[in-house]
């Protein structure tokens, strides 16, 4: 049976994410930073659909502790054939007056943590000359967003880090492409003041937050062998919000 690994796998886009692969026939491998209630319960609905699941704790800020998650994974499930490149945080602020520590969290976890993850499930892919990856990018990779200068410049970075790997890889039959969300009903985005939320329905032609499993959707999409032909490529999942920008 194929094997997935989703980062940031215990709730949100990366519970959605778990679930939809399991229910696509893979076993499932859900890093987690702290919560692990929330892994655990996330590896209790892969199991409800009959596949195997493995819960790790890792900082993928951390390159030994990314290696270690991709090793743990493959130890107890098998060889990845498909990663999710989906943790992620936010210390949001303006830029001029952004602590230099907010900068450095963000762009550690979300950019660095992400190539630190893909670069040892990589060289497994690739001596199998087989595999896919999907990293979660944004909408304001591509539109900006005031207060959020260091989670933009993070997610704009995957989409470079993504084109780069997929140009890297794709003779060894291996696949680099990334979704981009956009305002999702998540924890993340429940904190969102209901004025601006307001303004951003009103800017999204399809009128409403997306949720878990649109993305989720994409995701699988990109794992599986329907998408064999697409490498480097981004999947907007924004409900058309990107449309003017």
């Amino acid at each position: 049976m194929p094997v997935a690994l989703v980062t940031g796998g215990g709730r949100g886009i990366g519970a959605a994410c778990a679930t939809t692969l399991a229910e696509a026939g893979y076993d499932v491998g859900i890093g987690y930073a702290g919560d692990r209630d929330a892994a655990e319960a996330t590896a209790d609905r892969v199991a409800a659909v009959g596949r195997r699941a493995h819960v790790h704790a890792a900082d993928v800020a951390d390159p030994d502790a990314a290696a270690g998650l991709v090793a743990a994974v493959e130890d107890e499930l098998g060889p990845l054939d498909a990663l999710v490149l989906n943790a992620g945080i936010t210390r949001d602020g303006p830029a001029l007056r952004m602590d230099p520590g907010d900068w450095d969290a963000v762009i550690r976890t979300n950019l660095s943590g992400a190539f630190y993850t893909a670069r040892p499930a990589l060289r497994g892919m690739l001596k199998r000359r087989s595999g896919a990856v999907v990293a979660l990018s944004s909408v304001v990779a591509m539109t900006g967003n005031p207060g959020q200068v260091n989670y933009a410049a993070s997610k704009a970075g995957l989409l470079g880090m993504v084109k780069t790997l997929a140009r890297e890889v794709a003779a060894r039959g291996v696949r680099v492409n990334a979704v981009a969300p956009g305002y999702i009903a998540t924890d993340m985005t429940a904190v969102i003041p209901e004025q601006y939320r307001e303004k951003i329905l009103a800017a999204t032609p399809l009128g409403r937050l997306g949720e878990p499993v649109d993305v989720a959707a994409a995701v699988r999409f990109l794992c599986s062998d329907d998408a064999a032909f697409m490498t480097g490529t981004v999947l907007s999942v924004d409900g058309g919000l990107a449309i003017g920008a």
